[in-house]
């Protein structure tokens, strides 16, 4: 048998594997002990690896490989089942992308700040006959792969029914952690409060929205505005009382009641407490915690009347994050409702786009 030379893998943390080439009458084969324990002992055949076997070995060596790395068979299945998911959404996709990057009714990438993520889209109805509503839209993405684009398709549809849309982009994690988003937002509605009647909208039919983690930021950027006009510290030139009204799609608004969920669903701890500035941030920017201080009682009658959609089927952030919300303010006195939609997912609500009477 001809010699050949091995660069042996090895797990650091346990003792090196030695080589014995042993030879038979039937096949040449390499015996693999461990020092450690030489009883153990693997056998490798190669002519277990030929070319009448390769199609029935590579997959299971594939496998085994993403399992020694912690990839177990679940999180594959998922995996697989998310790529046909994204598979069928193609044509619809291929749609929105076209009248995003084609219409004339759309105008990308508008400057409102000096970051280089401080930019968003506006939604233009087709007729001009007079001052239209305006929805100032902040997208999701669990505050990492959020992107203005994705609210492309409530973009399209909302201004088919006559209403002005901006789509308002923010930094996302790690590029900047909570107090960025809810500043990049802030920015964001202060353009369109005082811009929007350049582009047709009418400044006093401002709805502020915002999905998943763009709910979260929203609500945020909202209370945190409220703040600052009860003490007199006016900032990013917007008033709360600009917004008519405050719209939640499958939000999250205590985060203290989220942490776990979020890393049981792969949201992992330390990745979560630094998007949020550590176990500080929690309580910051929980909405509904912060509108239980007796100290900011004033603020939160500023908070204009708020409407929270869920889905009952909602299994990325439970539907009672939103009714617990509601109730809060509800027993604050600030007008609230929860609307709990039966069977309807975490993304069921924005892709199938909701009828709301603005």
């Amino acid at each position: 048998m001809q010699s050949q030379s091995l660069l042996p893998i090895s797990n650091p943390f346990t003792p090196p594997l030695t080589m014995i080439p042993t030879s038979s009458a039937a096949a040449d084969t390499l015996l693999l002990t461990s020092p450690a324990n030489m009883s153990s002992t693997l056998v490798l055949n190669p002519s277990s690896f030929d070319d009448d076997s390769k199609t029935e070995t590579i997959p299971f060596i594939f496998l085994n490989m993403l399992r020694y790395l912690g990839v177990g068979y679940r999180w594959i299945i998922m995996f697989l089942a998310l790529g046909c998911y994204a598979f069928l959404l193609i044509p619809g996709f291929v749609q929105v992308g076209y009248h995003y990057f084609s219409s004339s009714q759309v105008r990308r990438d508008i400057v409102y700040g000096d970051q280089p993520r401080n930019r968003l889209d506006l939604y233009l109805p087709k007729n001009n006959n007079g001052p239209k509503p305006v929805v100032a839209f902040v997208t999701g993405g669990a505050w990492i792969i959020g992107n203005k684009a994705w609210g492309s398709l409530l973009g399209r549809q909302l201004s088919e029914r006559d209403i002005i849309v901006a789509c308002i982009d923010y930094r996302n994690f790690p590029q900047g952690t909570i107090s960025d988003m809810v500043k990049d937002v802030s920015q964001g509605i202060s353009f369109v409060c005082n811009n929007i009647a350049k582009y047709g909208g009418d400044p006093n039919r401002i709805y502020l929205m915002g999905q998943s983690a763009g709910a979260h930021i929203a609500a945020c950027a909202l209370l945190e505005q409220a703040i600052n006009e009860a003490a007199e510290k006016e900032r990013d030139s917007w008033s709360v009382s600009q917004i008519k009204a405050y719209f939640g799609l499958s939000g999250g608004y205590n985060l203290f009641n989220l942490v776990d969920h979020f890393h049981s669903r792969g949201l992992y701890h330390s990745i979560f407490l630094s998007i949020m500035e550590g176990d500080q941030g929690l309580g910051r920017y929980s909405p509904e915690v912060m509108i239980q201080d007796p100290n900011i009682r004033n603020a939160v009658s500023l908070l204009p009347p708020t409407i929270l959609f869920h889905g009952t089927a909602d299994y990325s952030i439970p539907c009672g994050s939103s009714q617990s919300f509601v109730d809060t303010l509800r027993a604050l006195g600030i007008k609230a409702e929860c609307i709990l939609l039966e069977g309807k997912t975490h993304t069921d609500l924005f892709l199938q786009h909701l009828p709301m009477v603005l």
